[in-house]
C-alpha cells in the first residue's frame, strides 16, 4: 500500500512553519492517541503515521530531500517509516509533546511522555560531546575514539539497588507490575491513563536494604571508550546521535543516546564554504603580468595551476572536485583560489628606480576592458 503524503496526514499546506507543523501533529497526535483508543490498531497505525510524518518535515534536511525526491528520498527503514516503530520509540523522541511538566499534554494524558504500563524501568539521560575534527577528517570521514564518563548499571546490585536478594519486595502501590491506572475527568469525558508508580519509580519493587556501592541508585559512573564512525562531508554544529550510548537507565530501562556534535577545526590554509574550500594565492607583480605556473596546496596534495600573463588580483580559479564531499553523498565541492597581486611594502633604491622607470610606460597605465569584472560581478560568479 502506498504511503500517504505527510503533508496531507498533518493537513497543513507545503509552505507550513515550524509553529503549524507541531500544532497540527499535535492535533492529530491526540485524536488517535493510544490512550484514547486503547485497542484500536487503526488508530494506533494512524498515531504512528502521523509521527513519522512529523519527524521528517519538522527536521529542515529531511523536509528539503521530501519535497525534492518524495518518500525515496527519505528511506527510514527501521524507523517510524520502516515498520518497526514501537509506541516507547515514539514517545521517547517525542515524549516533550505529549506530557511531562509543562507540557500542554499534561493535563490531558496524565503526565509523563512514555506510558510505563508497556515498559519497566527508567530511560537512561543523554550525553552529550564534542568532537574536533579537521578538513582533512572532514574529506574522508574517520573513526574515532572518545572515553566518556557515563553511568552504567551497578556492578555490585546489577542495577537492583539493593544489598542482596533479600533486600528486596513487592512493591505495595503497585503490586509489582510498575505502573498504576488512573481515572481522569477531562472535557471529552473521563479518561483512564497509566502512569510509572510513584512508590517504586516502575521498577515494581521495594527496596528494605540499599546496596553499599551504588547507595540504591542502580547505576555507578564509570570510564568507557567508545567507537564513533564519524562520516565524510560533516559540518561544524552538525549533530550525530549513536543510539543506546549514553548513561544507563534505571530498573532495567534502556540507555539514552550518545549526542556528538561537530566542531571544525580552523585550518591554516583553507576557508570552507559549503562543500567548496577557498584557498588565498599571493603572487608578485611579475608573475602577475607574465604568467607564472605554481603548485598549489590541495586536501589530495599539491597541484600545479597555471596563472595566464595578465592575471588581475581578485582573480578566482576553480579546481573542479577538489572541494569537500556531501555527507549525504551528492558529489564533491570544489577547491577556488582566489588570486592576490602581493604589493610589496619595503623597497630597495633599486628597486624603486626600476618601478619609477616603469610607472610612466603606456602599458602600466590602468586599461580595464569591458571582459574585465568588478568585485560584485566576481562575487556573484563564486556564488553560482
Amino acid at each position: 500500500m502506498a504511503k500517504r503524503d505527510y503533508y496531507e496526514i498533518l493537513g497543513v499546506s507545503k509552505n507550513a512553519d515550524d509553529t503549524e507543523l507541531k500544532k497540527a501533529y499535535r492535533k492529530v497526535a491526540m485524536k488517535y492517541h493510544p490512550d484514547k483508543n486503547p485497542g484500536d490498531k487503526s488508530a494506533e497505525d494512524k498515531f504512528k503515521e502521523a509521527a513519522e510524518a512529523y519527524d521528517i518535515l519538522s527536521n529542515p534536511d529531511k523536509r528539503a530531500r521530501y519535497d525534492r525526491f518524495g518518500h525515496a528520498g527519505v528511506d527510514q527503514n527501521g524507523g517510524f517509516g520502516g515498520g518497526g516503530a514501537t509506541m516507547d520509540d515514539i514517545f521517547q523522541q517525542f515524549g516533550h509533546m505529549f506530557g511531562g511538566e509543562g507540557s500542554p499534554f499534561d493535563s490531558f494524558f496524565g503526565g509523563g511522555g512514555r506510558r510505563s504500563g508497556n515498559s519497566k524501568g527508567q530511560v537512561g539521560s543523554n550525553l552529550r560531546i564534542k568532537v574536533a575534527l579537521s578538513l582533512e577528517d572532514i574529506k574522508d570521514g574517520i573513526t574515532k575514539k572518545i572515553k566518556v564518563k557515563k553511568q552504567t548499571t551497578c556492578s555490585s546490585c546489577n542495577g537492583t539497588g539493593a544489598k542482596d536478594s533479600s533486600s528486596v519486595s513487592t512493591c505495595s502501590t503497585c503490586h509489582g507490575s510498575g505502573y498504576v491506572r488512573q481515572i481522569k475527568n477531562t472535557f471529552l469525558g473521563q479518561m483512564q491513563t497509566t502512569t510509572t508508580c510513584p512508590t517504586c519509580q516502575g521498577s515494581g519493587k521495594k527496596i528494605t536494604s540499599k546496596c553499599a556501592t551504588c547507595h540504591g541508585d542502580g547505576l555507578q559512573y564509570k570510564d568507557e571508550t567508545i567507537e564513533i564512525e564519524i562520516p565524510a562531508g560533516v559540518e561544524n554544529g552538525m549533530q550525530l546521535s549513536m543510539r543506546g550510548k549514553g548513561n544507563a537507565g534505571k530498573n532495567g530501562g534502556p540507555s539514552g543516546d550518545l549526542l556528538i556534535t561537530i566542531e571544525e577545526k580552523p585550518h591554516e590554509l583553507f576557508t570552507r564554504d559549503g562543500m567548496n574550500i577557498i584557498y588565498d594565492l599571493y603572487i608578485n607583480f611579475a608573475d602577475a603580468a607574465l604568467g607564472t605556473s605554481p603548485e598549489v596546496p590541495t586536501l589530495d596534495g599539491l597541484v600545479k595551476i597555471k596563472i595566464p600573463e595578465g592575471t588581475q588580483s581578485g582573480k578566482i580559479f576553480r579546481l573542479k572536485g577538489k572541494g569537500l564531499p556531501s555527507v549525504h553523498n551528492y558529489g564533491r565541492g570544489d577547491q577556488l583560489i582566489n588570486v592576490n597581486v602581493w604589493t610589496p611594502k619595503h623597497l630597495s633604491d633599486k628597486e624603486k628606480s626600476l618601478l619609477k622607470e616603469l610607472r610612466d610606460m603606456p602599458n602600466m597605465q590602468p586599461n580595464p576592458g569591458k571582459n574585465e569584472k568588478g568585485f560584485f560581478e566576481r562575487m556573484k560568479d563564486y556564488f553560482n
